[in-house]
């Protein structure tokens, strides 16, 4: 019996100290607050956070951490996007920029979690960077109903310099 105690004992303690050192680590590494997108090129692996975020029904309440993605691209490889279901659970736009002009893609709710964007496009050039953003309607002064985003994520794409 007193073994049995004792084992018990050690058990208690051990899953103690486990789950003592599982919260530390939550706190270390709290979640995002907001969502985040990621893009993957050629074993590169970033994730941004939004470059601007704004509460959907008051567009004036906004946190704008400025945030911009960085990734190495080549014309070899396309960028995969993924984004969350906190994203793609609500229509959601793509905006590629290239260098002689840009694409705009609508998502529908559910459609899609994921996107592979070309690096090159034969009639538009380099991609140099793109924005998901999750859209609203907004009415103006004069009853007018126009469209805004209330949520933006930037990722800027870095092309490799030519050897001198």
């Amino acid at each position: 019996m007193k073994r049995v105690l004792a084992v018990l004992a050690v058990v208690v303690v051990i899953a103690s100290a486990a789950t003592g050192v599982l919260i530390w680590r939550l706190a270390q590494h709290p979640p995002p607050k907001h969502p985040e997108i990621s893009a993957y090129t050629d074993g590169q692996l970033v994730r941004v956070g939004p470059y601007s975020y704004c509460d959907v029904v008051n567009l004036n309440d906004c946190e704008t951490p400025q945030t911009i993605g960085e990734l190495a691209v080549d014309g070899r490889h396309p960028v995969q996007l993924s984004v969350p279901p906190a994203i793609s659970d609500a229509p959601w736009l793509l905006g590629r920029t290239y260098e002689g002009s840009d694409v705009l893609e609508e998502f529908t709710p559910g459609s899609t979690l994921a996107v592979t964007i070309p690096t090159v496009d034969p009639h538009r050039g380099k991609l140099t960077g793109f924005v998901v953003q999750l859209p609203t309607i907004v009415v103006d002064q004069d009853g007018n109903e126009l469209p805004a985003w209330h949520a933006e994520w930037s990722v800027r794409t870095v092309w490799p310099q030519p050897a001198e």
